[in-house]
């Protein structure tokens, strides 16, 4: 209606001139008036013209009449275009956060099995670089056959466990999630711990299996015989069977309580019933059972120069004192000497038991505090050691924030030291002291 009105208005000047100036200038001013809205026209059509060069960094030009109508409807269009962008971009932000907040790696895959992108924990995962491996062939980056086949098979109802040599035996637990066309997430969960666990669990139970299976099936055989009423026996050699059996029933009671004490220690963050602790005193009950263990086979003496009081649990202390000590007496031959010591080490305190038994080769200390780990399996068993002695050590200690130093040389003898903090000693004049044992 505006245009059909500015171009009746041009015609209604002409007419107005027409009298006054006669038909030529009427014609001209109806002309003039034509090339003016035209000349608007053209300059609107140049600034929309400009601004289509570039939309989204300039404004929607002005316009009238019809022009109005057009350019609102761009601008409507425009700033609904604009508006939806920038949530895609929004959307697009929070999914890559999302992604780098994931503890597991994360790579999309397009058809042909390029990388799109991939979270900072896949790059650390498969050594890949995030900005230059971009488009690039996954499996001419991480060059594993299972992978390529895993891929390749395109079968992904079960994961893939994938066993990387980089780092210190990295396991991950691929899984492959495919979503719109052809394209693939994939998902690497490290699983090393959980690796090492079932590991642990099944040489446990092998342990435990293979350490009762022997006294058992001795027990049984010397019951069957004993049994066996066609098989005469004098009470000398019937004697003789049954402190056998004694001795491989002992055996597996003191494993059967070793296991539980063992079990009782990881199940718990620290010692629960911690007090001051006499520490002269439960050391001379430690000396005391190590005398009745060894059977004047040992020369053992105890220097207790150390402070009196410690905070700690007296019965997991009593346990890994009577562990260490009782390790001794079993493997120095006799003969031999056995010294116990608890003295200050600067602001800390030490509990230390040196051997002259037949030492330890270097090979072996890093394992010795692993449960069931033997250095002579014959000779453990023989001394009747149950192979967890040690690491009720470690655990005791670890609860204590206290350490174990193991000190060995074959043939000159072994030194265990268990190292306390600072902050657990404390004279024992400063509260009552808690039972011994």
């Amino acid at each position: 209606m505006r245009s059909a009105g500015a171009l009746a208005g041009v015609l209604l000047a002409g007419l107005i001139a027409w009298p006054f100036a006669g038909p030529v200038w009427a014609f001209a001013t109806v002309c003039i008036g034509v090339v003016f809205l035209l000349l608007r026209h053209v300059a609107i059509l140049a600034a929309l013209a400009d601004w289509l060069r570039d939309p989204l960094a300039k404004p929607v030009p002005q316009g009238s009449g019809i022009w109005e109508e057009v350019l609102v409807g761009l601008y409507r269009f425009v700033r609904g275009r604009i508006l939806h962008e920038q949530q895609l971009a929004d959307d697009l932000v929070r999914f890559r956060n999302a992604g780098l907040a994931l503890p597991d790696g994360v790579v999309l895959l397009d058809a042909r099995g390029h990388i799109e992108w991939c979270n900072p924990i896949a790059s650390q995962y498969f050594g890949l670089d995030e900005q230059r491996d971009l488009g690039q062939p996954l499996v001419n980056l991480v060059r594993h056959p299972d992978l390529v086949a895993y891929l390749e098979r395109g079968e992904y109802a079960e994961p893939l466990t994938l066993r990387l040599t980089r780092g210190e035996g990295l396991v991950l637990s691929l899984a492959v999630i495919a979503y719109g066309e052809a394209q693939k997430l994939l998902l690497a969960s490290d699983v090393t711990l959980a690796e090492k666990v079932e590991t642990i669990r099944r040489d446990f139970v092998a342990n435990v299996s293979h350490e009762l299976k022997s006294p058992l099936t001795v027990v049984a055989g010397f019951l069957e015989t004993l049994t066996d009423g066609g098989v005469k026996l004098d009470e000398r050699r019937r004697q003789g069977y049954l402190e056998m059996m004694r001795e491989h029933t002992l055996r597996m009671q003191r494993l059967v309580e070793d296991l539980l004490t063992l079990s009782a220690l990881e199940s718990g963050r620290g010692a629960s019933d911690e007090a001051l602790v006499d520490v002269p005193a439960l050391l001379a009950g430690v000396r005391d059972e190590a005398l009745a263990l060894s059977a004047g086979r040992h020369r053992i003496e105890l220097d207790a120069q150390g402070p009196d009081g410690l905070l700690a649990s007296a019965q997991e202390l009593r346990s890994a004192f009577g562990n260490l000590v009782s390790n001794a007496v079993r493997y120095t031959p006799a003969g031999g000497d056995i010294r116990l010591s608890w003295r200050r080490r600067g602001a800390q305190a030490v509990f230390a038991v040196a051997d002259s038994g037949p030492g330890i080769e270097p090979r072996h200390l890093p394992r010795l505090t692993e449960r069931f780990y033997r250095v002579d399996h014959s000779r453990s068993r023989e001394t009747g050691g149950t192979g967890l002695g040690l690491a009720i050590v470690k655990h005791v200690m670890t609860r204590h924030q206290a350490t174990l130093e193991i000190e060995s040389e074959p043939g000159t003898g072994s030194t265990f030291s268990a190292v306390f903090p600072a902050r657990r000693i404390q004279p024992l004049a400063e509260a009552a002291p808690a039972p011994s044992a």
